[in-house]
């Protein structure tokens, strides 16, 4: 079996919007050793706009709600960020 049929049938048990956000979760998790709030914030923000974006035929509606709070939070942690 080659890698990418190996992913391919894993991923095929999930909707996008879970695929997504254990992306967006692995993505923060790698973000924090850095001890950038302003960097996290960008992660944050790009997920939001990336939930938002996600066509609600692929993803249950609350992904849509996750991704509006992560385009109100991101900005507020920018904002509150010292380097």
């Amino acid at each position: 079996m080659l890698p990418l049929q190996i992913v391919d049938s894993f991923l095929l048990q999930y909707n996008v919007g879970q695929a997504l956000l254990l992306v967006f979760i692995l993505g923060a998790v790698g973000v924090l050793p850095l001890k950038s709030r302003k960097l996290l914030s960008l992660h944050v923000i790009g997920f939001g706009v990336l939930f938002l974006l996600t066509p609600q035929s692929l993803v249950p509606t609350h992904y849509l709600f996750l991704g509006i709070v992560l385009v109100v939070l991101g900005p507020l942690l920018y904002v509150t960020g010292k380097r």
